[in-house]
């Protein structure tokens, strides 16, 4: 039998049982159902002991179970708060309600009026007095439900995914309360939450391929943004000294298990700040957020919060490894590290391209970037990124903010006075994933205009920032005050915070293949 007529089947045993609800005299699509009271609230009520009745309470939820034992039938719903068993006696029920009881499935929504009462083997229940059909599911639980993993289904059908896999729910639930977090840390100190085009002109902000669009009226291309920074900062040029935005960007890249083309980013900007301020900012975000996240999963596990030293309240788990964030982290130059890792200094050239090649033999490196530099089209700095992303970065174990890049693979950054070679940014890093990039930012116009044009160099036009944006440079023009600006990749800390290894965990709706497309 092929999977849609399996379906079909369902589907048609299901409609049968919806035209018996019709016949009943109720519609199986329901109405409002006021005055009910969420599972959580409902359990703690019930009486200890067993065979007492406790209140007449009202619940609504999903048929999880169900099962039979005589002339009773229990059946287990769920809804957004927890889960509770109702029972069915036949002699409790007219033989309406009874027969109405019977066109039930896996998947309806029902509400219950009913008394708490304790069974004899301990179990909270309902004993059900009414029963009120709220919705009719005519689709099947997932196979995962019945023991077989299809990842990609649950997925694709994130409402199943929603339902019937154990902890999803909580998990993007708990996305929202580190969202919460992260904005609230942002209002107590000031910053304030603005919302800037999604649609550029420019694609600018950072180093990556955008999505192109047109508008018709105006008949223009249009790029999805990249990155919040440039209209941000001109936000900061008119006066308004702490601003951040929490919101999509969108990249036309690869998908792993730490990339989406569609994905959150928190950016901030505080004037008369610089990268150091930035640093103090992330560790109050994570810290702050680390805390909403415990207290959250107390709450859903109907928990006292627990009273924990410092170090261990700043302690997540990831893996089977412990990470304590408990404030200051430590700061480790991009140099040291280098030299730590690679083996050799950064500024050594010979060196760092002989390192790259012997990183091309094991495959870390491509091979298209070695014929590149040997042929003297990448620039010194670049190779040690590659080199340094290469040697370095999974060996940050964190959270760890690297510091002090070189300059020329930083056009959006102040440099440091007492050596303009390199750039006062950051990045902070934990188990050799990149969450957090800042900079001291840099406000020379003319600065800016000359380091623009030297990285539009030799750039594709599909390529982002292959267009200068005059726009920002005639705002830094205006004068921009000296300031520190931070990004935050969300979903990468909701991971980190909710111990996933995968971006798609942590996102409601994450970009898949369509249905029945090859790899």
């Amino acid at each position: 039998m092929t999977q849609n007529k399996k379906t079909d089947r369902f589907e048609a045993a299901r409609l049968q049982k919806k035209d018996k609800i019709v016949e009943l005299g109720h519609d199986p699509f329901g109405q409002r159902f006021d005055d009910h009271r969420s599972i959580a609230d409902v359990r703690p009520l019930c009486p200890t002991e067993s065979g007492v009745d406790g209140e007449a309470v009202r619940v609504a939820g999903r048929i999880m179970l169900r099962r039979k034992a005589g002339k009773l039938r229990f059946l287990d719903i769920e809804d957004a708060t927890g889960k509770i068993q109702l029972l069915f006696s036949r002699g409790d029920l007219s033989e309406e309600q009874w027969e109405l009881m019977g066109a039930l499935d896996l998947g309806d929504l029902i509400g219950i009026d009913g008394r708490l009462r304790r069974t004899e083997s301990g179990e909270v229940s309902i004993f059900v007095s009414e029963l009120t059909v709220l919705c009719k599911s005519f689709t099947q639980p997932p196979e995962k439900h019945h023991g077989v993993t299809d990842v990609e289904t649950l997925l694709r059908h994130r409402e199943l995914d929603l339902i019937y896999t154990e902890g999803v729910r909580d998990k993007l639930l708990l996305r929202s309360k580190i969202l919460d977090s992260v904005r609230n840390t942002l209002a107590e100190r000031g910053f304030v939450a603005v919302e800037t085009p999604v649609l550029h002109a420019v694609a600018g902000g950072a180093a990556a391929r955008p999505f192109l669009t047109h508008h018709n009226a105006l008949d223009m291309p249009l790029y999805m943004r990249i990155a919040l920074e440039l209209h941000l900062k001109r936000l900061m040029v008119g006066g308004i000294e702490r601003v951040y935005e929490l919101s999509r960007v969108f990249r036309n890249e690869g998908i792993d298990a730490t990339h989406n083309p569609e994905f959150t980013m928190l950016e901030a900007y505080q004037a008369y700040g610089d990268y150091r301020s930035m640093m103090d900012l992330t560790e109050a975000v994570v810290c702050d957020a680390i805390e909403a996240t415990r207290n959250a999963e107390c709450g859903m596990r109907n928990k006292d919060v627990p009273h924990s030293p410092s170090s261990i309240l700043h302690s997540i788990s990831w893996g089977e490894t412990e990470i304590d964030f408990t404030p200051p982290w430590p700061r480790k130059t991009y140099a040291e590290l280098f030299a730590e890792h690679a083996g050799c200094e950064m500024t050594d050239a010979d060196a760092v391209q002989a390192k790259a090649r012997q990183l091309a033999e094991t495959g870390d490196i491509k091979a298209e970037f070695i014929a590149d530099m040997d042929a003297g089209h990448v620039h010194p700095d670049i190779v040690v990124s590659e080199v340094f992303e290469a040697c370095v970065e999974d060996n940050l174990v964190g959270p760890v903010f690297v510091i002090d890049y070189p300059a020329s693979i930083c056009p959006l950054t102040k440099r440091k006075q007492e050596n303009p070679d390199i750039a006062e940014r950051f990045e902070l890093f934990v188990h050799g994933m990149e969450l957090a990039n800042a900079y001291t930012e840099l406000n020379d116009p003319h600065l800016q205009e000359e380091l623009f044009r030297t990285q539009l160099e030799g750039q594709s036009e599909e390529d982002s920032m292959a267009k200068m944006d005059t726009d920002f440079i005639q705002a830094l023009k205006v004068g921009m005050p000296p300031a520190g600006g931070l990004g935050i990749g969300i979903d990468r800390l909701v991971m980190l915070l909710t111990n996933s290894r995968s971006i798609r965990d942590v996102i409601f709706f994450p970009l898949l293949r369509p249905e029945g497309s090859e790899a």
